[in-house]
């Protein structure tokens, strides 16, 4: 039973619009092993001839099928199936900076969110321009709808911006799109500065606070700048150095990390010596986490909801929305100050 007779009978359901007709056409021929993953659809003016309807009909049913991820265009040689996922409502590809804790966070509510009928690829590009770029460059044009973890620089955008407004969506790191994209994104220049001085009174107890900040990470720069205006705006003792060095806690002193692999090797210090977290030695970190719950008492933590993040992802995408939002960090005051 050929592609064009399932189409041909499927005429007769009333209750299908024209271009639903097609893309449910393909489905069942899809579902029936009519059609192959590696075929190659009919051209659209082959499905204008045989089928009679308008060649924006036929164009519109192929873009819904690539969305779902069943088909992709290739320049000059036509259409082709790729999946026979025919359960699948939207492919999706997910681009993220690494699968650390609260990314997992997430994805995990991404998926859930979701459901089923979503499929979710995930990629990492771990900040880098030329793994992000290989990685965008091999799933473009093959996906419905595009999450994206921008690395914040500028060459990144005109990747960014092949892709059409509605199918992509900027979140975590903010990175200024034109007018028609969305995002939902983070904020740390403003957010950092006003948590800093909600927690002025403990920071006071200290002599020093030490930021950690490398240039070559994928560390946010608002969060040094609000560091520096900090520092100065309260005339606090403040340095930024790349990393924690094993064996150099110093006591009156805060140590703020982004970085939690720092943050294990600075609290292993606390635990081998004499020195008391949250009385000898302050800890403050970038992204809540479970164990920073709990762990020597409480950590006190800068953090977004990376869940809310992840719910408002996903209602976006369900609902094709519009979205064009900041989500400010919470301050977790806990023992370590």
């Amino acid at each position: 039973m050929s592609l064009i007779y399932i189409i041909q009978r499927l005429k007769e359901v009333n209750s299908l619009t024209k271009h639903e007709q097609l893309v449910h056409g393909v489905i069942e021929a899809l579902d029936s092993g009519e059609l192959s993953v590696g075929d190659k659809l009919p051209s659209i003016n082959k499905m204008v001839s045989d089928i009679g309807y308008a060649r924006k009909t036929i164009v519109k049913a192929y873009e819904e099928l690539k969305e779902r991820g069943l088909v992709e265009s290739k320049k000059l040689k036509g259409y082709f199936i790729i999946s026979d996922e025919t359960k699948v409502t939207l492919r999706i590809a997910l681009l993220l900076f690494s699968f650390q804790r609260f990314q997992e966070d997430f994805y995990n509510t991404f998926r859930k969110e979701l459901g089923k009928r979503y499929q979710i690829d995930v990629f990492f590009h771990h900040n880098n321009v030329s793994v992000f770029e290989t990685i965008f460059n091999n799933i473009r044009g093959k996906y419905g709808m595009y999450v994206v973890a921008p690395i914040p620089d500028q060459v990144i955008k005109p990747l960014l911006e092949t892709i059409e407004p509605q199918k992509l969506l900027i979140v975590d790191r903010y990175l200024p799109m034109p007018e028609e994209y969305s995002y939902i994104s983070q904020e740390f220049e403003a957010t950092t500065f006003d948590k800093l001085t909600e927690l002025l009174p403990e920071i006071r107890k200290y002599k020093k606070l030490v930021l950690f900040y490398a240039e070559n990470r994928d560390y946010p720069r608002g969060i040094l700048l609000a560091f520096h205006r900090f520092i100065a705006d309260y005339g606090i003792n403040g340095v930024v150095l790349e990393d924690y060095i094993e064996g150099s806690l110093e006591k009156d002193t805060i140590y703020f990390f982004i970085n939690d692999a720092s943050l294990w090797e600075l609290l292993k210090d606390c635990h081998n010596s004499d020195l008391v977290v949250g009385q000898d030695v302050g800890v403050l970190s970038h992204n809540d986490h479970i164990i920073k719950e709990i762990a020597f008492g409480g950590i006190t933590t800068i953090s977004t909801d990376f869940k809310d993040m992840a719910t408002m992802a996903a209602h976006h995408v369900k609902n094709n929305m519009v979205s064009k939002t900041i989500v400010t960090s919470k301050l977790f005051k806990r023992n370590s100050l």
